[in-house]
């Protein structure tokens, strides 16, 4: 809600540079109704309702990703069409399983019947069902296809509204699902979900991040670290243990402070230069210092910089690896982490070490673009030093979770 608010107040002067005029009543329409789906799949209780709320922000999404003006933004909008649509199909079947099951919809009351029906087919194949479509929709590596184009063609607003909200809004229908529906003990210890995840994750990690460095893209390269941070959350998961689920959901809160400011910033430089290649970054760094300084500050956190927020969740999901004597994944944390100091580091390098343009004049976009863009920056910091409410809800939430305690 808070992202939600933040993002529309930013949006009027960057929808009017990338989505043009007499689409706004369309944008905030889809926008709102986006919104309110997202919202929606958090509060409801119901498991049909969470595919149904879901699909309302799905369609809403897909208007979005394509208002702009950019025509590549059509094919990825269908590309992601596509794959919503088969993770909801999924997630449903999994739905009408469970229901078949149990005789009920409601999610606390499917909790307490699936205990005594482990070992029934039907409840293990709906779990699978609604694993596989949760992980499209959350867009988990080797599922993630519909993310890159999504979000590098789609209008800047747009991008930083669906990085900090829709993916991460999957990711905990996903936590709800493995611990609160089926509970931690049938899907980590009967279905053994636990490995496939971590590989999976550690996947996501590696590769992710290592295609973040060949893109000249800005924002087709924070879509391929996204995909790399996706893998941290679900890496904490994976863990099943207090430590790791508080990792995971820590980096899910941390990942939608950092992403949100990134991609606000690149749309303030887009507004200014009409580009977001790392050729049009060239000595920005004295022409736009609010922006690239913005930009830089939630480098710094997507590296994992102490004092930020992006160090507090990743020194969690290494304290789990330890604790769960799997001291070898804090390697794989280490080593993405580095991959991402290179793709930040180029930006770095563009903006600073590199002369600008003879013609190029000096800018910045306007307040109403850097307000909301600073203040999701500085929330960064606060939330990288002062850390209780954040890790003391996802420890409280981690807790209740796997049943140690509320």
């Amino acid at each position: 809600a808070a992202i939600g608010a933040l993002v529309i107040t930013y949006a009027s002067p960057s929808g009017a540079r990338e989505i043009g005029a007499g689409r706004e009543t369309l944008f905030y329409t889809a926008y709102l109704l986006c919104l309110a789906g997202l919202l929606g799949v958090t509060i409801t209780g119901d498991a049909f309702n969470i595919f149904v709320f879901l699909e309302i922000s799905s369609l809403s999404s897909y208007i979005l990703i394509s208002i702009g003006k950019d025509r590549r933004a059509l094919t990825a909008s269908f590309q992601y069409l596509i794959f919503g649509t088969i993770g909801a199909t999924f997630f449903l079947i999994g739905v009408g399983l469970i229901y078949q099951a149990t005789g009920s919809l409601n999610i606390a009351d499917m909790a307490n019947r699936v205990g005594p029906l482990g070992e029934s087919r039907t409840v293990q194949a709906a779990f699978a069902f609604m694993a596989v479509g949760l992980a499209i929709k959350a867009a988990l590596f080797p599922l993630h296809f519909w993310l890159p184009n999504a979000y590098a063609y789609a209008p800047s607003v747009v991008t930083a509204f669906l990085a900090a909200t829709a993916t991460k809004v999957s990711i905990y229908v996903l936590i709800r699902t493995y611990f609160n529906l089926f509970g931690p003990e049938f899907s980590f210890e009967v279905m053994t979900l636990g490995p496939v995840l971590m590989v999976l994750s550690i996947a996501a990690m590696l590769i992710g991040s290592t295609i973040a460095i060949f893109q000249d893209d800005v924002k087709r390269s924070l879509a391929y670290s996204s995909v790399a941070q996706i893998g941290y959350m679900v890496l904490g998961i994976s863990f099943a243990t207090v430590l790791g689920v508080t990792g995971g959901m820590l980096h899910l809160f941390n990942h939608a402070l950092i992403k949100a400011a990134l991609f606000l910033a690149l749309g303030c430089l887009f507004w200014r230069t009409g580009s977001v290649s790392i050729e049009a970054m060239r000595g920005l760094g004295k022409r736009m210092p609010w922006t690239m300084a913005a930009i830089v500050a939630g480098g710094l956190s997507l590296i994992g910089v102490p004092l930020t927020v992006g160090f507090i969740s990743k020194w969690y999901l290494l304290l789990a690896a330890i604790d769960s004597g799997l001291w070898w994944i804090s390697i794989f944390v280490l080593i993405s982490s580095l991959l991402a100091i290179i793709y930040v580091w180029r930006l770095v390098e563009a903006a600073y070490l590199s002369p600008s343009p003879d013609d190029a004049e000096r800018g910045e976009a306007p307040l109403v673009m850097l307000i909301p863009t600073w203040t999701l920056v500085l929330a960064n910091f606060y939330f990288g030093v002062d850390t209780r409410v954040s890790v003391g809800v996802a420890e409280q939430a981690a807790k209740f979770l796997l049943g140690t305690g509320s």
